[in-house]
């Protein structure tokens, strides 16, 4: 990483509106490297989507298990990497939101959000942890 990046690891409790003692942060620092307004609102749908679906399907809640949130935000790439301490998913089940017959269902919007607002998505071999990455939007003319 270059010297002008920001960086900060922090590890959250599993409760609802937990995600606010990271994402304030992260979008300050969006902001502070001259990130577009579009951007920012891509990374910080996509972040608190991520650790939100950590804390309440990863953690269910329980106040024992932490989620662990790492970001880097640098004028050309912001990273987020969020681990939580449950079982684990396989993303590729998660049935696709926009077919006719998911239209109402309450899950799997999150996961679709943060594949199509980010450049790059990954998740761990155990399904507990994703790494989301923005690159930078060019300037528009």
């Amino acid at each position: 990483m270059n010297s002008g990046s920001w960086q900060r690891e922090v590890d959250l409790p599993s409760e609802r509106g937990a995600s606010r003692l990271i994402t304030e942060d992260l979008l300050e620092h969006l902001g502070v490297h001259g990130w577009p307004p579009s951007d920012i609102f891509s990374i910080h749908l996509a972040a608190e989507e991520a650790i939100v679906n950590a804390i309440i399907h990863g953690n269910k809640l329980d106040p024992a298990k932490k989620v662990h949130v790492s970001c880097m935000v640098s004028p050309e790439l912001a990273r987020v990497e969020v681990t939580d301490e449950g079982p684990g998913f396989d993303p590729a089940s998660v049935p696709d939101c926009r077919l006719d017959d998911r239209l109402e269902a309450p899950n799997g919007r999150g996961v679709m959000l943060m594949r199509s607002f980010m450049t790059r998505i990954e998740y761990n071999a155990k399904g507990n942890g994703v790494l989301l990455e923005k690159r930078r939007s060019p300037p528009a003319d």
